[in-house]
């Protein structure tokens, strides 16, 4: 067995900038939120059409990548792979930091975050709602005790148990996010059980997207290099999570355009709908999965750290895309109410919904991506995730 030994970077120069970009960054967020409690949503791009407006994006992203993010850890515990060990507290560090910063987002989003109280204690288990609040608590506490088990060598032996419950609740709590919309019957762009198995692949490339960009970032902070023998295997991992999402995307759109009720919403979303097809195409398509797959598997691209890392920012790039299209522009497409039957009134039905998005949402859905940042920069600063010996060994058998 090879020794294999952790630190905290405590010598890192870059520690107190990290903390006050997040901190600033969380802050904004907070006060965007409080400015739309006292002002309304009127200050916001949103109206009565479009009541999730860019902040779900921004949410809907991290709570999903958090799931992703895992794939390292789980690699390592349960299938045994200890070349990816090294990384596994800071996967499992990530997973907690973006499932904070994706439902500090969501609660502030929704207008009432005091109800909050309300949701925890009252559930009608007929919701997908509801069960999404257990699914993420119950997400916390798993991975909390998944890292005791790896910090702590007295329960190391716990480790694959924890790995494995680990594995099985983010795949329910991935299909749970994607059903919130499958099972949502009040837009026709959704409502479909593709969803549910859809979320849990893009949850897997945008998750270990977003962890290599981290890692890299830690690397060059800290002056570590990357595990070399690691990085071709990481790449081809990205490139068919990549692949398999862009099939299933795929599928999504081949099955809803075989329906005839489906057909107006795929050509608006496709090629009539303005900004959402270029989106689509260009955005996800192009430059969120092909460009990152060509990066990927082109011959002098594997293992290559900066063509995996330019394919990494390019995936999360697609990812953004991809949810906007998916998010916005299914709200954005009129609702059918009476199907056969032309519908206009002074409220806008029958009238594809405008939306921009207004400073407070960005500053809202970047108040998360800060919290997130706050907690992996405090996580690196007073936990040992950092291998000591470059990721280069790691433990066999652990």
């Amino acid at each position: 067995m090879t020794a294999f030994t952790y630190d905290n970077a405590n010598g890192s120069r870059h520690f107190w900038a990290l903390l006050l970009l997040g901190g600033a960054l969380a802050a904004l967020g907070l006060g965007a939120a409080h400015l739309m409690e006292l002002q309304g949503h009127a200050i916001t791009g949103m109206n009565n059409q479009v009541v999730w407006g860019l902040p779900h994006v921004f949410a809907i992203f991290m709570i999903v990548a958090a799931s992703g993010v895992l794939n390292v850890a789980t690699v390592a515990s349960v299938f045994g792979q200890s070349d990816y060990k090294p990384g596994a507290p800071l996967s499992a560090l990530l997973c907690l930091s973006l499932l904070a910063g994706g439902l500090m987002v969501l609660m502030l989003d929704l207008g009432r975050p005091d109800r909050i109280l309300i949701a925890a204690t009252h559930f009608n288990f007929r919701s997908v709602f509801a069960w999404n609040v257990l699914l993420y608590s119950g997400m916390a506490a798993i991975v909390l005790v998944y890292l005791g088990t790896m910090f702590e060598r007295r329960f190391n032996q716990y480790t694959r148990a924890a790995g494995l419950a680990a594995l099985v609740w983010r795949l329910v709590l991935t299909a749970g996010t994607g059903s919130i919309f499958g099972l949502l019957v009040a837009r026709q762009a959704y409502g479909s059980a593709l969803l549910a198995p859809l979320f849990i692949v893009l949850s897997l490339a945008w998750g270990l997207a977003v962890f290599l960009i981290v890692q890299h970032g830690l690397n060059a902070l800290h002056g570590r290099r990357p595990d070399a023998a690691l990085q071709p295997r990481l790449a081809r991992l990205l490139g068919i999570f990549i692949a398999a999402a862009l099939f299933l995307v795929a599928i999504q759109h081949l099955t809803s355009l075989y329906f005839a009720r489906q057909s107006a919403f795929e050509a608006f979303i496709l090629w009539q709908g303005g900004v959402y097809p270029l989106l689509f195409w260009l955005g996800y398509v192009l430059a969120g999965s092909l460009l990152p797959l060509g990066l990927l598997f082109w011959p002098r691209g594997d293992g290559n750290a900066p063509a995996l890392l330019a394919a990494s920012l390019l995936v999360v790039l697609g990812a953004g895309a991809w949810l906007y299209v998916f998010i916005i522009g299914g709200q954005a497409f009129p609702l059918e109410i009476f199907p056969g039957h032309l519908v206009s009134s002074s409220f806008g039905d029958g009238a594809v919904a405008n939306y921009q998005a207004r400073w407070p949402e960005w500053l809202l859905g970047l108040g998360g991506v800060g919290l997130a940042l706050l907690l992996t920069t405090l996580g690196v600063r007073l936990f040992d995730v950092l291998p000591q010996d470059d990721g280069v060994a790691a433990v066999k058998g652990g």
